[in-house]
């Protein structure tokens, strides 16, 4: 059985976030946990995928029924898409503007027995 989580419109690049859910892909739930632990203080990406992990381990408990904790549990698929650029104005000499794009990233954890 598998347990589906999204989150979208995350404010970090598809890129940073990638290198992340490249560390946790096809482990067990508990060592994706432990190495996203581990990289929390350092990257901010690793928190986000941490959080939807939880969710994923989440929905599938509640699939179960209130059944077992989930120990048996690995990381099936991490998706990573980009989402839409949010467009800035940054003001520079000479009376031009320069364009800053802000990057969003799509977020999709799959989880299964």
């Amino acid at each position: 059985m598998e347990a589906v989580a999204k989150a979208k419109y995350l404010k970090s690049s598809t890129n940073r976030m990638r290198q992340v859910a490249d560390l946790i892909r096809g482990r067990s739930v508990e060592t994706a946990s432990a190495i996203l632990f581990g990289l929390g203080p350092q990257k901010k990406s690793a928190r986000m995928v941490q959080d939807v992990l939880k969710s994923a381990v989440a929905n599938w408990q509640v699939k179960q029924e209130g059944g077992t904790r989930g120990k048996a549990l690995t990381v099936k698929s991490v998706m990573v898409d980009a989402g839409p650029l949010i467009k800035r104005i940054r003001p520079r000499a000479q009376g031009r503007a320069f364009r800053i794009q802000k990057k969003l990233s799509h977020l999709t954890v799959v989880v299964s027995d």
